[in-house]
């Protein structure tokens, strides 16, 4: 089974130099399990832009989709056994980056 793990943050590139270490450790752990498919941080969502070319529209907003305190900084894409194990795992990452996440399925 294939999930996301999204960071939750209220500041943007906030990770502190232990945070950093803990993330990298973390990764290197699912690297070490074969879990690992994919990380990366997120850029502030200022920079976003919501775009819509449905029907050719055309549009684009120049802001993020939310207006939000807080927003998503980073992600995980990782593959698991099972739920319960992703869950574990999203417990870990959590710790690892000293911030809340959201874990989801992929289809």
């Amino acid at each position: 089974m294939r999930f996301i793990i999204s960071v939750i943050d209220d500041q943007s590139n906030s990770g502190t130099k232990e945070e950093m270490a803990a993330i990298d450790a973390f990764n290197d752990g699912l690297r070490s399990n074969n879990q690992f498919i994919f990380a990366w941080g997120l850029h502030a969502p200022e920079t976003a832009t919501v775009i819509d070319n449905r029907n050719g529209l055309n549009t684009e907003t120049g802001k993020p989709l939310f207006d939000a305190k807080e927003h998503y900084s980073g992600f995980w894409l990782i593959e698991t056994a099972d739920a319960e194990r992703a869950k574990k795992l999203a417990y870990e990452a959590s710790k690892a980056c000293n911030r809340k996440v959201e874990l989801r399925p992929l289809h």
